[in-house]
């Protein structure tokens, strides 16, 4: 990870504290700016789900901590919202009730954290930071893999076919047979891939390209 690129990245970061609790909203704000955290409050899952959907609200930078108990929609029913719109932001729980069901529906649906009340403060700033930096790790990865897709599209079509057999697991020779050419244009080809994609090896090449597209064998 670049380390330039992770801090500005947490600095950008904003955490959602949604509790229908006024005085650990409170608390919890309270806590963030000690630690130069930046981050908003909600007094309802609603209130979340309404400010996700404005289009000025950054979908990507930041996580999510939540009350599981909460009037009119509780904190995994707004979860279980934002699966389904695809959120991208880390949820840490917080509950009063906490239970080993409640815990482990919440991390089976991609919690990252379930925290009881009442908390140690650290343990709720390291669950927060740890979080972070989940979301930024997700963040990296996505541009990486926008990066590998936009190097991609710069592929001849004939260069995205060797680059499918040498996916598969097909060697020069092979590849050479199967389409009709020497083995020295096969290898020419590879040699531009590699430079279109800039990697300095066979590895390299694959990792990267299996991590940001599925290639079918052509």
């Amino acid at each position: 990870m670049d380390k330039r690129e992770s801090e500005k990245l947490l600095s950008e970061a904003i955490v959602h504290v949604v509790d229908d609790d006024k005085a650990v909203l409170d608390s919890i704000s309270l806590l963030l700016t000690s630690i130069g955290i930046y981050h908003h409050t909600y007094s309802s899952a609603q209130a979340f789900l309404d400010a996700y959907a404005k289009a000025e609200f950054d979908h990507y930078k930041g996580c999510i901590l939540m009350d599981v108990r909460m009037p009119l929609m509780s904190g995994i029913e707004c979860q279980d919202k934002l699966k389904e719109i695809n959120c991208e932001l880390p949820v840490i729980f917080i509950t009063a009730y906490g239970d080993v069901p409640t815990a482990v529906e919440t991390m089976k649906n991609g919690a990252v954290d379930f925290i009881e009340k009442p908390y140690r403060e650290q343990v709720l700033i390291d669950a927060i930071q740890k979080a972070l930096l989940t979301s930024i790790n997700r963040q990296l990865k996505a541009k990486k893999i926008s990066d590998t897709k936009r190097k991609l599209a710069t592929l001849s079509a004939r260069e995205t076919q060797v680059l499918q057999k040498i996916l598969n697991g097909k060697a020069n020779k092979v590849i050479a047979l199967e389409l009709g050419l020497s083995q020295r244009t096969i290898e020419l080809h590879r040699a531009h891939v590699m430079e279109k994609m800039d990697v300095k090896s066979l590895a390299e090449l694959i990792k990267i390209t299996l991590d940001a597209i599925e290639l079918i064998d052509s």
